[in-house]
């Protein structure tokens, strides 16, 4: 003992240790443990051994192989000899004990040594969640076709005097081993094959009095006296299992073996590690014991694996210079699996006995050299590491392949990182099995698999699921081929055997209880299986055969082999989720299985170096903007962030970089977005990459005009496809029938999607095709393969799919199980691609058995066959499967998350594929396909589909409705029309949208869109509201124009021209706006002559004053400011461009300045000219490129802005601006004038030419009538004159414009009078003749002629005819008024009657010749409104009316414009420019367009024909429902031919009767006049239940019944109220608040129930007695075992397991003063009340999974409690009383910002609670800069907390303040609320995104 008294540490204390570890063995004859002594001792009555004073009579065992050896160490610690005399104590008493005590193989050594020193036979049992009765009492095999119970471990033991050893009790299921109580307590068991059990004394007793043969006879079976059990278990709650049952309880005596006293397991490290310093040991010990108290479990850090401490020792033995903290890493990897309190307190004890050397001490660098041979013992390796400066060589266990070089693969590229984990490896290789820990596609498997290379290891990889049992791990039934059943070996079995490396890859996903039974074969190498054998430690068995002098054939006939020395295990599993209670699977017991390595994702320079090796001909520039991205992720702390990087690991990398090497002209940004499934991600994180990728300078290059212009059409010549631009041969198939055959419309997405598919398929890769349902996954892919000709096989997954029915489906032929290859298995013998559909429905667990399948070709089926990718390997193996080299796999899924609320197939082994995002064809695609579909179907019903369902499509992404209606849906409605077409649209929309007839909200968000794009859904054929026809009055010859030719005034009246270049200016080019456009069609519940409208994104102080239309173009020109908006009949976007810079602002209306614009022809379409008439400044705009020129006429006529002081308006000499004639405009050139003026200015825009003519008169208006034909008119006398020009000016001789006066003369009426009236200017003069039949109409007679169009104030309409082409006198017809229109709006009551000032600029007038129409806008009161409306109906208020002439049908008719929503403050400016609140322009060639001030713009119809067309087409839409009965008919042949039609015989009491050919009014029957039948000569209806009602009638609910739901509602409504004291107004005041968020509730409460609803789906329940065969257990059931069924039931959170807690809520809200003030302007703190209100409501009932507060902040402080987690609003009472709260406190609070101390402090507050998850969100306005407030700082305080996510939204404030600080916060973070509206919907979408994700 004289070595305790040295200094621990000194090389005095190290040199007695050796001595004593050397020494002791040969000096000790007995056990020496201190203060007890362990002797054997021989005598004449047998061997005795005496622990302490306790002795036992050895017995000589009949099995010497089942007794344990070498269990027994030389030295026994005093605990284990103490542990084993209580043991001996309880075994002399004949008690059963139970060994309790902390995870490891402690528990287990001491029972396997009290055997060993007892010489007793052992039977030993794992216990496992799949252990059931048959495993421990009597199992059934099949023999020679006879079923025999084969006695199971318990009953051997008990008849043969064994030692039971039951390991594992907590993980057996309940009532499992209640089987053993009767077993334990009277030593009695009733067998099945009907023998009975009987204690030694009872059966002796008996014996007494019976023969043994009667006793036989009876089946009684004694129980050997010398048979006990020892059990082996976790105290439970501590740890995780079941407890234990009461009464099996009470049958054991239980001891506590905790682990090894500190001094005793002081001196086994000393033992293991002589040459390491006792201190190191001995802080090592110290930190294990410290982590295993319990002060630490009450930190919930799991307990340190105290007997893994040796192998750290021993590693530390031979590698000295190694970090401690390094060692303690991989025995306890606290960083992976602990949270950050957690690692706070790990290494405060680290600290604490200073072991934090991580970063001071080395650690191995790499692998220098493996050799074999020489020196080194057989079976081992010396591998020579490089650790520091030094190297050491060690022998570690190898396989028996030569071992390779460590860096001389070349499929293997090292990376520094790479070289030290493979020799950290190495060192854990030499002790003890790994475990390796990394994210997905971090190169788990391939660091494995060099390793298994390097030291020449064959491996095994078994890939583990979560429903694997035990039997799955280790042993599996089949039959042999005459019927008998057997066991055949697992892959883990055959591996320990051979000496290979077994792979476990998924150890993460495999139950606790599963893995439980491989305890013993990590520990100790041994193993006992199902059909009885053993598998023994090499030394063991060794040492079994030389005592007992057996040959290994003897051995393997008592079925006992040896573990291979060599055989080692690699577990891979991704890293535990911290603070999970499903995932956190690394606990107690794992972490004593091995030594754990983490793999991180590789440094940027490796990664680099990884793809540069596998891919040397990647663009180097695309390289590394994805090596940037993908690390920029990765070291984000935002969770968003680092889930997107999860998508891009090194596999997926590498994956994207052999795409870009062979297509380098793809983008980075498309294979990004390809990878990470960008296309469904929630809508944060879409944000978070997209704003990542921007970073990063990665953008998408598409161009979708380029697009368009790509080919992608698909071609098979020569045997070669080609998809757009990729070609690949065409396949030759054995089996031609499995090639696809498909109904399929090529449409261009579908092809792009195609063709990214063929660029993968050839680079050999698998193919995952995501998308919403019926987007056509099925179809692309059928297709695809169709046009590869490769044959298909086709496998559906669904929630009940399991490993067994993936791969075999088994069958009992004959006696004989049989297993019959899956589709799965003949694709890949095969070479066929197997299509795995709806693979998200399975459980991940399942599918993730593919992921060896794809990654290394190799998979175990369950009969026993292996597949395998090398053909070489296949060679003459019976049961190995080559891998066919076509085999390829396309698996199709739906897109995670609501509402399919499958698994997540995706996020599980999306990046072991490559992905495609299928979406919903684009319009135009989606229109060409159903066009195929519905040849027949009209386009425009095809076009409102497209359109309505894309609108929905947006509605879903964006959370609005939950279902994604898809192309499937929209397919089926238009083969419905094309068959069925007299079936009106709106009605067949049904089949599709009846499904959400019954929920109101999501039936008004349908029925707005639908209505929205003119699908009349609910309208009635009646429901057609055309305006009210006048008739016309008589049509009347009023006189003569004349062109006076007189040659005498020919000189005076010639015109000089004068041509020059027009002086350009510019360009400057100023940026083109696209605006989403909201297109409404009008007619969605009534037919009017309206047909579309939609609001211009404008101000509202900005004031509309022009429109026109060019080829479908319709173009607005706005002047305060100046503006010109363009947009498209039917399409989506409008464009716009603001002048700002080029006209000056008009401040307070100093300027009011006057736009026209003119629109040119081919060449320039698309181009158009403005004109402002005050300063006669001409432009030239691009709106393609923004290109504004300005075009200067001549110097002298530009002139600067009028000012208010000139009072331009007010004189007489009002009209003296410039005006412009663009009647010619889509030729080109365009005319200008200014009133008064005595000149004519040409300007020919194409040439840059301008012609002036000067003219001997003063213009008051100019008319084009022709090109060449002008009519002007002087400007006091109103005398009308005819210009005539050459063609083409400039080419002839100057001043041949002649003028030709026009006279007006009045027919005679006799007595020498005329009805000629004074000459009055016409409003407008059409520039083309009414067509000959258009003119013979309105005229009344059959007339051809040149003809013009005029319209002036005292007419409907004039016609004249023969102007201006022929020269005798032109006759005037007209349709006179009885009163004259007057100039300005007249009384009105907007404006009232002081705004009349002169006559307004634009008139509102234009002419359809084509129609026959002239079509007017006049202000009401110029409207007879008493002949339009009855007299007790007060007129709408109205912008304008519609005065459509029609000079076909002689009518008039007056249509509402409806007025405006707003109206800019400018309402003199607004007179000033039109008569009414609206201006007009033609739009094809029967309607008209019309915008009101306010920016409104309508589209009508006027044309009769199209009027007609267009309603026949509504018609046609809602179908004809002519509510006529519907008779069912049965078409049957009577056998009677009708003979000759009769009336029939009356029946006088007119009875109902059917057939007979003898009564009238009969149905069915035959010649007789009737219904239905046949042969009879009329229909004859004698009132058989035939009437008729309306449909509306018949669907109509009766008034009484709908005032009676009303009163019950009311009634109900009012007793609520009075239950919580609620006042009516109050009530009122609620509901208005609560209404504007009533949908976004509504959608969330859905998510929020669905949610629920998966979490509670059940799961399979095994081993019952009732319920569905479980194809595992056939075999069981061949035997007639009956416990072979499956049911499901909701499964029991497993005992122990952490409870779930809730999610934790914090709204802070704005209740700040700024947010009264402005709330006038924007609604803001309506809004954020709306938002409260919502989050109050949606989490209403879900108390227990959300734990939400709201609190405000504002000038008086960051922390003002409005609703407090413990006391929730429960009613709209106390929800209203909040709501109140915020907007009195709003009111009267101090001015001043606590946005930020507030967000701190919720910050921190939120991270100090226990939460499942943390949320903080932050309504505020973006103020933050006038309070001094960085949004750097801002940024900080929201990420200070890795748990909480804290998110933003700001109420959009001055300028671009919300948008700057958008910018500095983190993406997917902060949102900005332009329009309040927006604020329910964001914070709907940061729930659906986030708090719902995981809920």
């Amino acid at each position: 003992m004289y070595s305790r008294m040295l200094i621990r540490g000194t090389a005095a204390a190290v040199a007695a240790r050796r001595i004593r570890y050397i020494v002791g063995p040969v000096m000790s004859k007995g056990l020496k443990c201190g203060g007890l002594e362990v002797k054997h001792l021989n005598s004449s009555t047998g061997d005795t051994v005496t622990i302490g004073d306790i002795k036992y009579q050895l017995k000589t065992p009949k099995n010497p192989e089942l007794v344990p050896v070498n269990h027994t160490s030389e030295s026994l610690p005093q605990a284990v000899a103490q542990h084993l005399r209580w043991i001996m104590q309880k075994d002399l008493l004949g008690q059963d004990v139970f060994l309790i005590g902390p995870p490891g193989p402690l528990r287990r050594s001491v029972a396997m040594q009290y055997l060993e020193l007892t010489k007793r036979e052992v039977e030993y049992v794992a216990l496992s969640r799949d252990t059931t009765e048959s495993d421990l009492k009597q199992r059934r095999e099949i023999r020679s076709g006879t079923a025999f119970y084969i006695d199971q471990c318990a009953v051997r033991a008990a008849t043969e005097g064994r030692i039971l050893v039951l390991e594992g009790l907590e993980k057996a299921e309940r009532n499992v081993l209640p089987v053993l109580n009767n077993l334990l307590e009277n030593r009695e068991m009733q067998l099945e094959d009907g023998r009975f059990l009987v204690s030694a004394q009872r059966y002796d007793a008996l014996l007494q009095e019976h023969a043994k043969e009667e006793l036989d006879a009876w089946k009684i079976v004694r129980v050997s006296e010398d048979f006990r059990v020892i059990a082996l278990g976790l105290p439970v709650p501590r740890y995780k299992g079941n407890p234990l049952d009461p009464p099996l309880r009470s049958r054991f005596q239980a001891r506590d073996v905790y682990y090894l006293p500190f001094k005793d397991h002081l001196d086994l490290l000393y033992q293991a590690g002589p040459r390491v310093p006792a201190e190191r040991v001995s802080q090592l010990l110290s930190c294990a014991t410290t982590l295993c108290s319990q002060e630490s479990a009450s930190l919930g850090l799991p307990d340190f694996p105290v007997d893994s401490l040796s192998a750290a020792v021993q590693v530390l033995d031979l590698f000295p210079m190694v970090s401690t903290q390094q060692l303690i890493l991989r025995l306890y990897p606290y960083q992976t699996m602990l949270g950050t309190e957690g690692r706070t307190a790990v290494e405060g004890v680290l600290r604490r006995f200073e072991l934090l050397d991580g970063t001071r001490q080395a650690s191995p660098q790499a692998v220098v050299c493996v050799e074999q041979g020489q020196g080194v013992i057989p079976g081992k390796a010396a591998v020579t590491l490089g650790i520091a400066d030094t190297t050491v060589t060690i022998q570690v266990p190898a396989g028996q392949r030569a071992p390779r070089p460590a860096n001389a693969s070349a499929t293997f590229i090292s990376t520094p990182s790479h070289a030290r984990m493979l020799a950290e490896m190495m060192q854990s290789h030499l002790v003890k099995d790994i475990c390796l820990i990394g994210p997905k596609g971090c190169g788990k498997s391939a660091i494995a698999r060099e390793f298994a290379e390097i030291l020449g290891y064959s491996t095994e990889p078994i890939m583990l699921y979560q429903d694997m049992t035990a039997r799955d791990l280790l042993q599996q039934r089949y039959t042999l081929p005459n019927g008998d059943t057997a066991w055949r070996p697992a892959p883990l079995v055959s591996a320990a055997r051979e000496g290979k490396l077994a792979v476990l890859d998924g150890i993460h996903r495999v139950n606790l209880g599963t893995l439980a039974v491989l305890s013993r074969l990590l520990h100790e190498r041994e193993l006992t299986l199902y059909d009885g054998s053993r598998l023994l430690r090499w030394d063991r068995y060794r040492a079994v055969k030389e005592e007992l002098h057996l040959t290994d054939q003897q051995l393997q006939d008592r079925c006992v082999f040896p573990v291979h020395p060599a055989f080692r295990i690699v577990a891979l599993a991704e890293p535990p989720v911290v603070g999970s209670s499903s995932q956190q699977w690394l606990g107690p017991e794992v972490l004593t299985m091995f030594l754990f390595h983490t793999v991180g994702t590789l440094a940027r320079d490796e990664e680099a170096a990884i793809i540069h090796g596998t891919t040397p001909h990647v663009p180097g520039e695309a390289m590394e903007q994805l090596l940037q991205l993908t690390h920029n992720l990765r070291q984000t702390k935002d969770p968003t962030a680092q889930s997107l990087a999860s998508s891009l690991s090194t596999r997926q990398l590498l994956r994207i970089c052999r795409r870009l090497s062979q297509y380098p002209e793809e983008s980075v940004a498309h294979a990004v977005n390809k990878a990470c499934l960008s296309r469904f991600l929630p809508s944060l994180a879409r944000s978070s990459l997209q704003k990542n990728l921007s970073d990063c300078l990665i953008e998408e290059r598409t161009d979708p005009a380029a697009e368009q212009k790509e080919d992608h059409t698909c071609v098979v010549r020569d045997g070669i496809l080609t998809l757009g631009r990729i070609s690949a041969p065409v396949y030759s198939p054995e089996e031609k029938t499995k090639v696809p055959d498909v109904l399929f419309y090529d449409n261009a997405q579908h092809m792009m999607v195609m063709e990214d598919m063929l660029k993968d398929f050839l680079l050999g890769e698998h193919l995952l095709l995501v998308g919403n349902q019926g987007v056509g996954k099925n179809k692309i892919v059928d297709r695809f393969l169709h046009l590869m000709n490769r044959p298909r096989e086709y496998l559906q997954l669904h929630r009940d799919t399991t490993v067994q029915t993936l791969t075999l489906q088994p069958s009992v032929r004959d006696g004989i199980i049989v297993y019959e290859d899956s589709p799965l298995v003949r694709a890949v013998k095969q070479g066929h691609v197997l299509v795995v559909d709806e693979a998200d429905k399975a459980p991940t667990n399942v599918t993730c058995i593919l992921k060896t399948l794809v990654e290394s070709g190799e998979m175990v089926l369950a009969d026993g066959r292996r597949i395998v990718s090398d053909p070489l390997d296949a060679v003459e193996r019976p049961g190995v499967i080559a891998m066919h080299p076509d085999f390829r796999m396309i698996v199709l899924a739906n897109r995670p998350g609501f509402p399919f609320l499958g698994n997540n197939f995706f996020g599980a082994l999306g990046d072991i594929f490559s992905c495609h995002a299928v979406d919903n064809p684009k319009p135009q695609a989606e229109f060409s396909m159903l066009k195929r579909y519905g040849p027949d179907v009209p386009d425009v019903v095809l076009q409102k589909l497209v359109a309505a369902f894309g609108e929905l499509r947006t509605m879903a992404d964006q959370g609005t409705i939950s279902y994604p209606y898809s192309t499937r849906e929209v397919v089926n409605i238009v083969k419905h029309l094309q068959k069925f077409p007299e079936e009106g649209l709106a009605n067949v929309v049904g089949n599709v949208f009846d499904f959400d007839s019954y929920n109101k909200d999501t039936r008004e968000v349908l029925v707005t869109a639908l209505h929205k794009h003119g699908i009349p859904i609910g309208a009635k054929p009646t429901s057609v509201h055309l305006a009210k026809e006048l008739p016309l009055p008589d049509c009347k010859m009023v006189g003569y124009w004349t062109v006076t030719q007189e040659s005498s005034t020919c000189r005076n009246l010639l015109c000089p021209t004068e041509s020059r270049r027009i002086d350009i200016k510019g360009p400057v080019f100023l940026r083109v706006q696209g605006y989403p456009l909201e297109r409404h069609e009008a007619r969605a519940l009534n037919f009017t002559e309206e047909r579309a409208h939609w609001q211009i994104p404008m101000n509202e102080a900005n004031i509309i004053c022009d429109v026109t239309t060019a080829n479908g173009v319709i173009y607005v020109a706005s002047c305060n400011p100046v503006g010109l908006y363009a947009m498209r009949d039917g399409a989506d976007e409008l464009r716009c461009i603001e002048l700002y810079d080029v006209f000056p602002r008009s401040i307070s209306a100093v300027w009011q300045p006057f736009i026209t614009v003119a629109t040119l022809g081919g060449p320039l379409d698309g181009q158009v000219v403005l004109h402002e008439e005050q300063s006669n400044t001409v432009l030239h705009l691009d709106l393609v490129t923004g290109a504004v020129r300005r075009l200067v006429l001549s110097q002298a006529k530009e002139e600067g802005p009028v000012y208010k002081n000139s009072t331009w308006w007010n004189t007489k000499d009002s009209q003296s601006g410039y005006r412009i004639c663009r009647e010619f405009a889509h030729k080109n050139w365009l005319l200008f004038y200014k009133a008064d003026g005595t000149w004519l200015d040409v300007l020919d825009v194409l040439q840059g030419q301008v012609h002036t003519i000067s003219l001997p008169i003063s213009l008051r208006a100019v008319f084009l009538v022709t090109e060449d034909h002008w009519l002007l008119i002087e400007s006091k006398t109103d005398r009308k004159f005819l210009l005539t020009k050459p063609t083409h000016m400039g080419t002839e001789e100057p001043g041949v414009c002649q003028l030709h006066t026009v006279s007006e003369e009045g027919i005679s009426t006799g007595f020498g009078t005329s009805s000629g009236a004074e000459p009055a200017v016409p409003h407008e003069v059409s520039s083309e003749q009414l067509p000959n039949e258009n003119l013979s109409a309105a005229l009344g007679q059959k007339i051809v002629s040149p003809n013009r169009l005029v319209c002036s104030p005292s007419a409907y309409a004039d016609i004249v005819v023969g102007f201006p082409e022929l020269l005798s006198p032109s006759e005037v017809y007209s349709f006179k008024r009885a009163r004259s229109l007057t100039e300005g709006r007249g009384r009105d009551l907007f404006f009232g009657s002081s705004h009349r000032s002169g006559p307004a600029k634009r008139v509102n007038c234009v002419t359809l010749v084509q129609a026959n129409q002239v079509v007017r806008a006049l202000p009401p009161t110029q409207v007879p409104l008493g002949d339009i409306y009855p007299k007790d109906v007060t007129p709408p208020m109205t912008a304008a009316y519609l005065e459509v002439t029609d000079l076909n049908s002689k009518n008039v008719k007056y249509i509402p414009v409806p007025r405006t929503g707003s109206m800019s403050p400018y309402t003199a400016w607004i007179s000033k420019l039109s008569d009414t609140d609206v201006v007009i322009a033609p739009l094809g060639s029967g309607g008209v367009v019309t915008v009101d001030m306010g920016g409104y713009v309508r589209l009508w119809e006027t044309g009769l024909d199209k009027l007609q067309r267009s309603l026949l087409e509504w018609r046609n839409m809602i179908g004809s429902e002519d509510g006529r009965p519907i008779q069912i008919t049965v078409q049957r042949d009577s056998g009677l031919d009708a003979n000759s039609p009769k009336h029939g015989k009356t029946d006088p009491n007119n009875a109902p009767h059917i057939g007979g050919n003898q009564w009238a009014g009969a149905t069915g029957g035959r010649d007789t006049a009737g219904l239905g039948g046949k042969g009879g000569p009329y229909r004859l209806d004698a009132g058989h239940k035939v009437y008729q009602v309306s449909q509306e009638e018949k669907d109509a609910v009766p008034e009484h019944v709908k005032r009676a739901a009303r009163e019950m509602a009311e009634k109900a409504f009012k007793e609520r109220l009075k239950e919580i004291a609620m006042s009516e107004y109050d009530a009122d005041t609620y509901q208005r608040i609560s209404s504007a968020v009533r949908r976004q509730v509504q959608s969330l409460r859905i998510i929020l129930d669905s949610l629920q609803a998966k979490g509670k789906e059940r799961q399979w329940l095994k081993n019952q007695a009732l319920g569905e065969l479980d194809d595992a257990k056939i075999i069981d059931g061949l035997t007639g075992e009956k416990a072979i069924y499956k049911r499901r039931e909701e499964l029991e959170p497993e005992l122990g397991s952490p409870q779930q807690k809730p999610k934790r809520l914090r709204l802070l809200a704005d209740i700040s003063g700024s947010m009264y003030r402005f709330n006038g302007v924007d609604g803001r703190l309506e809004r954020s009340m709306e938002a409260v209100c919502m989050v109050m409501e949606a989490l209403e009932s879900y108390e227990h999974k959300f734990k939400y507060d709201i609190t405000g902040h504002s000038g008086d402080g960051f922390n003002i409690e409005l609703v407090t987690c413990d006391k929730v609003p429960k009613n709209n009472k106390h929800r209203l009383k909040v709501l109140k709260t915020m907007h009195a406190h709003s009111q009267f609070c101090m001015s001043g910002d606590y946005t930020l101390e507030a967000t701190e402090h919720a910050v921190r507050e939120l991270a100090c609670e226990e939460a499942d998850e943390h949320f903080v969100i932050v309504l505020s306005d973006a103020n933050l800069e006038r309070y001094g407030i960085n949004p750097e700082r801002f940024a900080r305080v929201l990420t200070a907390e890795p748990q909480v996510h804290a998110f933003a939204i700001f109420i959009g404030s001055l300028g671009d303040q919300a948008q700057r600080l958008q910018r500095t916060l983190p993406a997917g973070r902060s949102f900005v609320a332009m329009d309040t509206k927006q604020i329910p919907q964001i914070l709907q979408q940061i729930f659906t995104s986030t708090v719902l994700s995981s809920a």
